[in-house]
């Protein structure tokens, strides 16, 4: 059997949902990985009957956060 690693996840916050699409929420969260402190994790979500199942997303520590908070606010146009 090969080497499996256990990855575990908490949501501690959910700050917004971004997107619905039928079963599929595209969130805002603060999620802790495998103990670690909470990052923001932006992210889709499969909500099915069995459960929910995590979709491809992106982690931001706090200071990745803000750059891209910074980054956005100085777009025209938003």
């Amino acid at each position: 059997m090969a080497n499996e690693k256990k990855f575990d996840y908490e949501i501690t916050q959910h700050i917004v949902t971004l997107k619905e699409a039928g079963y599929r929420t595209k969130e805002l969260n603060m999620v802790a990985y495998n103990g670690a402190a909470p990052k923001y994790d932006i992210r889709v979500w499969m909500h099915f009957d069995e459960g929910i199942k995590m979709g491809k997303g992106i982690t931001l520590d706090a200071d990745e956060a803000r750059a891209l908070r910074d980054a956005l606010n100085g777009l025209e146009g938003l």
